[in-house]
């Protein structure tokens, strides 16, 4: 099961990600988790990666695909894996795919959940309501401005995957604004399906 979850910032991708983790055993590749992890273990490319994260630049395509390749080869993902958060332009998705290609595999499946926009800023409002009312520290990007640009940015970066991954057979959608169990059962439902 190799897997891209899709969606915008508060869509419920983290938390079905953790779900389907649980439920298949297979891992949740996070770029930003693989990224501290390659600099942690000083790997080649995590050398790479620390010098220019150090310098206060952003890490190139290049420098997270070897990442996430190198993270691939891992025996934790023989049965497949989730990539979270990546990738999240068109030239990451032609890189992930040359990547895969290069390795003999493909995607199984591009799930994208679909929301709704003013649901979404109501979600995070909420989320962080329940946060500060828990006593527990309240995510920063759980403000309706950050959010509103982190939305905007999804729109004009990300949002192009869908039709991407929809000329090449492998997307699917499934209503976000339901229920988290609905949700995970309607993604079940797709995996069933492959």
């Amino acid at each position: 099961m190799k897997l891209i979850l899709l969606g915008p910032p508060g869509a419920g991708k983290g938390t079905q990600a953790q779900r389907l983790v649980e439920k298949h055993g297979v891992p949740q590749l996070s770029t930003g988790d693989m990224l501290r992890a390659a600099v942690a273990a000083g790997t080649e490319v995590g050398k790479r990666a620390k010098a220019v994260m150090d310098a206060g630049e952003l890490v190139s395509d290049d420098i997270v695909n070897a990442i996430v390749s190198e993270r691939i080869d891992q025996p934790d993902c023989a049965r497949g894996f989730i990539l979270d958060g990546y990738p999240r332009t068109l030239v990451q998705a032609d890189a992930v795919e040359a990547m895969l290609a290069s390795k003999d595999m493909k995607l199984d499946s591009v799930i994208e959940l679909i929301v709704d926009d003013k649901a979404l800023v109501g979600r995070i409002v909420k989320r962080a309501e329940e946060a500060a009312a828990a006593g527990q520290p309240v995510r920063k990007d759980d403000n309706p401005e950050v959010f509103d640009e982190r939305l905007r940015e999804y729109y004009k970066k990300t949002a192009p995957l869908t039709g991407y991954y929809y000329a090449k057979g492998v997307l699917r959608n499934v209503d976000g604004m339901k229920t988290i169990d609905a949700v995970s059962e309607e993604i079940e439902q797709v995996l069933a399906s492959l």
